[in-house]
């Protein structure tokens, strides 16, 4: 039997998805006009806010009792445009395409299917990721990838994507809030958060080459939230790619948040948590 909270969660995520994501058909001429528009951002905005009061008379001042977090693109973002580093590095061990050509041979290669598995992110994932680097560039050569492999694990090559983000954190966590990590991604991602010296605002990570699941499969989801103890109805997701992390993290019976859509910031989610910063 699905509890109050979760049902609430399936009925929002549905208006959500056929009204908020969705532009209007009509926006001009007969019954229509800005009036409709105008009609249409108020019972948006009046649903979000309903449903954070909800929430919030569940548990006092906080929405929800546990955040999860994406990693890249959400959390980390590459510092340099990937095609940029495979050119340079790669210049050395007679690389010749130009970044526009590896950045299509790159894209062409990551949308292929992966062998006799969904899963792309196995242990390190090097095979997953020699026959990109390959594909990309048309250089096998071993120490290429093994130089270009070992940069992707140093700060070097990644930032925080918020540079407020570590004081929102404690703050969130502070407030009683557990938080995880949740990304599709190989075994490197711990030493890559260690690295950014981040990885101590997390009470777990759940990432895809361990659970033997990516997002968005509910099953890393799920993972996560056994790892911090709570029940999925409990949790918000906060994530860069609607299929992955907004539908991933909702069929696991998560709330989830788009960032750059629903939420620009970190301090904005405490904030619609209910966490002041």
């Amino acid at each position: 039997m699905a509890t109050a909270g979760t049902k609430l969660t399936r009925v929002l995520s549905r208006f959500f998805i056929n009204n908020v994501n969705n532009k209007p058909m009509r926006v001009m001429g007969s019954g229509s006009s800005f009036n409709g528009l105008a009609k249409y951002s108020t019972s948006a905005s009046t649903a979000v806010k309903d449903y954070e009061d909800y929430r919030k008379s569940l548990y006092g001042d906080i929405s929800h009792r546990a955040l999860l977090v994406d990693a890249v693109g959400t959390l980390v973002v590459p510092s340099q445009p990937m095609a940029q580093i495979y050119r340079q590095i790669g210049e050395k061990y007679g690389v010749e395409y130009s970044e526009d050509e590896i950045l299509n041979r790159y894209r062409w290669a990551y949308g292929q299917p992966w062998g006799r598995s969904r899963l792309r992110y196995v242990n390190d994932g090097r095979p997953f990721w020699q026959f990109i680097v390959s594909s990309s560039t048309g250089c096998s050569d071993a120490r290429y990838f093994e130089e270009l492999y070992s940069y992707y694990t140093t700060e070097k090559a990644w930032h925080l994507c918020d540079p407020d983000a570590e004081k929102v954190f404690e703050a969130i966590r502070k407030a009683g809030v557990k938080l995880a990590v949740v990304s599709n991604f190989d075994t490197r991602l711990r030493p890559l958060l260690r690295a950014l010296n981040c990885d101590h605002w997390f009470d777990a990570v759940a990432v895809s080459a361990e659970v033997a699941a990516e997002k968005p499969n509910p099953t890393i989801f799920l993972k996560a939230c056994e790892l911090l103890e709570v029940k999925p109805e409990d949790v918000v997701h906060v994530g860069d790619d609607r299929r992955n992390d907004l539908w991933g993290a909702r069929d696991a019976g998560c709330d989830a948040w788009l960032w750059g859509s629903d939420v620009h910031s970190f301090e904005e989610v405490a904030q619609r948590i209910g966490v002041p910063v």
